[in-house]
């Protein structure tokens, strides 16, 4: 099977060489997404916001994969500061049930356009 390209309008575009999402027989392997606002390819401001944007592109992908938030079986959460843990973990009960995806959370020193959180991902489907 060859690999599919997974693209929507209502994620950000790409700000690189990379594709939104890539579908390769029952794996879909979602790139990293910013708080970028999909309309105005801005990020949004504070991290509260970023969080809430970046579950909110993930998804976006997710739906135009064809596949469901529940597909989900690894969620790489990336943070320029380690305080704002707890609140990704608030903030990501609004946007997933249980049992959540098994996940990862890193402190990292910087993030494309400044971004205070990035996550990634995996997705099986059945």
């Amino acid at each position: 099977m060859t690999k599919e390209i997974i693209s929507t309008n209502e994620a950000p575009q790409a700000i690189g060489t990379y594709s939104q999402a890539i579908r390769k027989s029952n794996l879909i392997f979602l790139s990293g997404q910013i708080g970028l606002d999909p309309q105005t390819m801005t990020l949004v401001d504070g991290i509260e916001l970023q969080i809430h944007q970046v579950f909110k592109n993930l998804l976006a992908v997710i739906k135009s994969a064809k596949a469901d938030k529940a597909d989900i079986v690894k969620l790489n959460i990336y943070l320029t500061d380690l305080k704002h843990f707890s609140l990704v973990n608030q903030i990501m009960e609004e946007y997933f049930d249980a049992p959540y995806p098994a996940r990862a959370a890193v402190g990292v020193a910087q993030l494309p356009k400044d971004a205070l959180i990035e996550a990634d991902g995996f997705i099986v489907l059945d």
